[in-house]
Parts: structure tokens; C-alpha cells; sequence
């Protein structure tokens, strides 16, 4: 196990470490003199680093190429607000010398309860095709394991070892949530392309050194190697609507919402524009909690710019936290200042008079509640 990790960057500042990293990204680009210098984004499993070396460049810029392990020793310091390494000495270390757990990111929930939830939704379904078209994606072993293992994108949002599925879950919970609100929208109909919309990943995606595209993956893409997985599946089905399946296909094709997002049609029914904006609510959201979590060190309550949702962003827990102990209200009934302990309190509630149990109260209340 390595003794540093990107994350703890904020503890190291103006700090000499030496550690090894897979090298995500590898530029050589020219100085103002001619000469070259090195523009390196280093990785492990918490987090993206930059790294530039401008000395003794020569002596190494042909031992390493990009998804080599590298051991490094630079100074961390910060560069427009943003953590950057300066590489004093580099060398490529050997598959040997490597633990490859140290390199990429993993969820941190357990991968066995989220493919029981997943199950528990299947099980849920009322319409027998699309049950049985689910399960025979999850009973494929090839599939399940790699489900079970991707990343949901290479770098934009849930980049890491079971990213996918813990994706497909938190978007699950929400169509399931949000179309209780619309009884016009089929459920059933809504989850199976929620799994579907981007089971394409696990072969879009490699991910065994670092997140980056297959040859397939880069010239077809998820949403056309989807549109194989599920012709090549239902192939074995007997009996499968016709028009369920355009439908499957059309959720699958127009889950991006955009032309210019790579869809190649727009969303044209309930399911599939509720597909679309709860997949990009979650998404960015994932962005967001990402975002917070790298610059969890930085004292301002606002980030550095975010590329993928073209802005920064402002933390509120960071912002109010500090208002929260020093908040002093007073009661101008009965005087004495109340504490915001006292204000977060909840007051205990009287019997009710319409007969419901404050059991039956609190199921009414989790049926609205995610």
C-alpha cells in the first residue's frame, strides 16, 4: 500500500513525497526555449493529480508511456487554486513492484448490496417480458461480473470501479420515486431503460490500469453497442412485444436528450424524457458530491472551476457551517436567547385525531420520501 495518495494532497502542501501513480495522461510539449518539458496527469484510486517535470526530462521521456506505473518524487504545491506536482526524479516501475488496488478508484458501498437492490426492483416488475429481458442480463456471467465492476463514465461522473452499478441504483430509486408522481408513466418500462442505458460501458470501457476507451468503445460507442446487447438477447426470447422493443430502443438512443450530447433522436415519450433528466440529474449531482469531496481540504466554500459543468461551484455545507455555531435567536415572547441546538430539536407532535398511528403516519410519509 502506497504512503501517499492524491487525496492527501492537503496535508503535503509545499511538502516533498515520493510516490508511485499510472500515468492517465502523458504530453510532451516545448518550452520557451526549444527544449522539452513533460505534462503529466498522474492517478491513483483517490483522485486525478497534474504533474509537470522540467529538468532531466530527457534522461526518462522514453521509458514511460501513458497507463505505465510510474514512482515520482516532486513537491506538491498549488497552481490557480488547484494541487499540482513538480517531478523531481521519475522512473517506470515493473508489474512486480504494483498493487494494482492502490490505482483506481472503487466505491466505497458494497457491490453485493447494490446488485440486491437491483435485484429486489427486477423482482418488483409487473410486466413479464421486460422481467424476464432484465434478469437474462443479469444472469449472463460475463455481463453481470463486468456490470458489477465498470465505471459509469471515464471521467465526467461515477469514474470508478463499480461506478456503473452504483449509478443504475441511485437512478432506479429516483425513477421509482419520481413516477409514483406520474401515474401515466409505465414503471416497468422507465427501470428496464434505466439498466439499459449504459450497459454499453462495460465494453466501451477499459479499466484495468486506467479509465480510458476500447477500439470498439471509441469507434462505435455505448449507445450503439447497446442496441447489439439487447437485439442479441432478445434473439433468445420467444414472444417478445415487437413495439417493446422499439420502445427499449428508442430509450436507449435518446437517453443523452440532445443532438449535440450524441443522441440520435430526442426523447418522444413520457419514459424516455424522464430517463433523460433523471440520468442527468444524477449524473451532475455525482459531479457535484466529486468535486466537493477533492477540495475538501481547500477552506473557501467555493471550488475551482468545474470542466464538465462549465462553472464553479459553491459548497453550502462549507458556507453555513460556520454561521450554524454562532447563530443566537431570541424569543421575543419569553426572552432568553435560544441555541441553534435547541432550534434543530424536533418538538414532539400530539396523538392524531384522525385515527392513523404514528406508524401508519411514517409509512405515509417514507412512500414520499426516497
Amino acid at each position: 500500500m502506497k504512503d501517499f495518495y492524491v487525496g492527501d494532497a492537503p496535508q503535503h502542501e509545499n511538502k516533498v513525497i515520493t510516490s508511485s501513480f499510472v500515468v492517465a495522461i502523458k504530453q510532451i510539449k516545448p518550452r520557451k526555449s526549444g527544449e522539452p518539458y513533460l505534462a503529466l496527469i498522474l492517478a491513483d484510486r483517490s483522485g486525478q493529480i497534474e504533474a509537470k517535470m522540467w529538468d532531466n526530462v530527457d534522461g526518462c521521456i522514453d521509458t514511460f508511456e501513458q497507463d505505465c506505473f510510474v514512482k515520482v518524487k516532486g513537491l506538491i504545491n498549488k497552481y490557480n487554486h488547484r494541487f499540482q506536482l513538480t517531478i523531481h526524479k521519475l522512473r517506470r516501475l515493473q508489474e512486480s513492484e504494483v498493487d494494482f488496488s492502490d490505482y483506481l478508484p472503487k466505491t466505497t458501498k458494497d457491490i453485493d448490496e447494490l446488485w440486491r437492490t437491483l435485484s429486489d426492483f427486477v423482482a418488483s416488475f409487473q410486466d413479464i417480458h421486460l422481467k424476464a429481458l432484465v434478469q437474462s442480463f443479469m444472469n449472463d456471467s460475463e455481463i453481470a461480473a463486468a456490470y458489477r465492476s465498470a465505471p459509469a463514465a471515464k471521467t465526467l461522473h461515477h469514474a470508478y470501479i463499480g461506478g456503473l452499478l452504483d449509478h443504475v441504483v441511485s437512478l432506479f430509486r429516483s425513477c421509482d420515486l419520481v413516477c409514483r408522481n406520474y401515474p401515466q408513466v409505465n414503471r416497468d418500462l422507465l427501470l428496464t431503460g434505466a439498466f439499459l442505458h449504459d450497459i454499453g460501458k462495460i465494453y466501451e470501457l477499459t479499466y484495468s490500469r486506467s479509465f480510458t476507451y476500447t477500439t470498439r468503445g471509441q469507434l462505435l460507442g455505448h449507445i450503439v453497442i447497446e442496441l447489439e446487447m439487447l437485439q442479441r438477447k432478445l434473439e433468445t426470447m420467444l414472444g417478445f412485444p415487437p413495439e417493446m422493443k422499439t420502445l427499449l430502443e428508442h430509450l436507449i438512443i435518446s437517453h443523452h436528450g440532445q443532438y449535440e450530447f450524441g443522441s440520435p433522436k430526442l426523447p418522444m415519450f413520457p419514459e424516455a424524457m424522464m430517463l433523460h433528466y433523471l440520468d442527468d440529474l444524477d449524473s451532475k449531482m455525482e459531479s457535484m458530491r466529486a468535486h466537493f469531496e477533492r477540495e475538501a481540504g481547500v477552506e473557501s466554500a467555493w471550488t475551482s472551476y468545474n470542466g464538465s459543468l462549465e462553472r464553479p461551484l459553491l459548497n453550502t455545507g462549507k458556507m453555513l457551517s460556520p454561521r450554524v455555531a454562532s447563530v443566537t435567536v431570541v424569543d421575543s415572547q419569553s426572552g432568553p436567547p435560544v441555541s441553534p441546538e435547541e432550534l434543530l430539536t424536533v418538538p414532539k407532535v400530539a396523538s392524531p385525531s384522525n385515527g392513523d398511528s404514528p406508524a401508519s403516519l411514517e409509512e405515509k410519509k417514507a412512500v414520499k420520501e426516497p
